[in-house]
């Protein structure tokens, strides 16, 4: 059912709620809640001011193009039916259309960004200069907003929490693993680094080596340790100590079993010294 028309004379229709599904191609994954509940109240006292944006899918469905968080706000307040624009558009077209409205706004998380840029150059087969071209950025601009993928999951989510920008996601770049970069995200939040002080920090890093790992010792013939053993007892036995040595030969395993009296050889003469008695006297 047409509705009405907007300024631009495009028809805005009142559809029913449940038909309309996401876009695949959206590419915000993060969504605040409490700028959810706001625009929500919003919508409630003044209702939606600036409808969604659909195109047409057979069975009487529709396929969000921009407006996800208008759409959730509507859904959220149990609303049957939304205001949309319905436009023609084919997949390549609202993939471009939904990643275009939402670069428009500034609370688009850059790695939400970069990952729809991302989508948009391979999933529908243009170039960078193409898809440059199409979001009014410069082709050394999008290269590297799409640099920042390759920091880890674990990596991008620390920089996101934190609160970091996408240029102190660029430095740790130039630390090639994921402990280093998240050794520096640790200092970097800890001291409330900007970017320039962030770059000097990523210097002294690299100027740093990593400790190298542990070297296990491998010793192939066990008469190594054997001998060190019979070395020991003989010290022992040198010294005065009349160390014992019981050896026993397993399929698994060879076990030694040393005994080490508490005495040594010279305290057992002694004692036995202090006990001969030295003087006999007769009456």
């Amino acid at each position: 059912m047409i509705f009405t028309k907007n300024r631009k004379g495009e028809q805005v229709m009142l559809l029913p709620i449940e038909r309309v599904t996401p876009n695949p191609a959206q590419p915000r994954t993060v969504f605040d809640s409490t700028e959810l509940d706001k625009l929500a109240e919003s919508i409630r006292n003044n209702g939606l001011l600036q409808p969604i944006t659909v195109r047409k899918l057979p069975n009487e469905r529709y396929e969000l193009i921009s407006g996800e968080r208008r759409l959730r706000a509507c859904k959220q307040l149990g609303m049957d039916k939304v205001k949309a624009i319905v436009i023609n558009a084919d997949d390549k077209q609202s993939a471009v259309f939904a990643l275009i409205e939402n670069l428009q706004r500034e609370d688009l998380n850059f790695f939400d960004e970069a990952r729809g840029i991302y989508e948009l150059i391979f999933q529908w087969e243009i170039t960078q200069e193409e898809a440059a071209a199409k979001l009014g950025m410069a082709q050394s601009t999008l290269a590297n907003k799409l640099r920042i993928l390759r920091l880890a999951p674990e990596i991008q989510k620390e920089i996101t929490d934190n609160g970091l920008t996408e240029r102190h996601a660029r430095a740790l770049l130039r630390l090639k693993s994921d402990e280093r970069q998240m050794d520096a995200i640790v200092a970097i939040t800890r001291k409330s680094l900007n970017v320039a002080q962030t770059e000097r920090l990523i210097d002294e890093m690299l100027q740093t080596k990593p400790p190298p790992p542990k070297r296990l010792l491998i010793v192939k013939d066990l008469r190594i340790f054997l001998n060190t053993i019979d070395r020991a007892v003989n010290t022992m036995k040198q010294a005065g100590i009349n160390a014992e040595v019981d050896q026993n030969e397993h399929n698994d395993y060879i076990e030694y079993t040393v005994k080490i009296p508490k005495a040594s050889v010279y305290q057992q003469q002694h004692r036995r010294e202090n006990n001969t008695t030295l003087f006999k006297v007769s009456i």
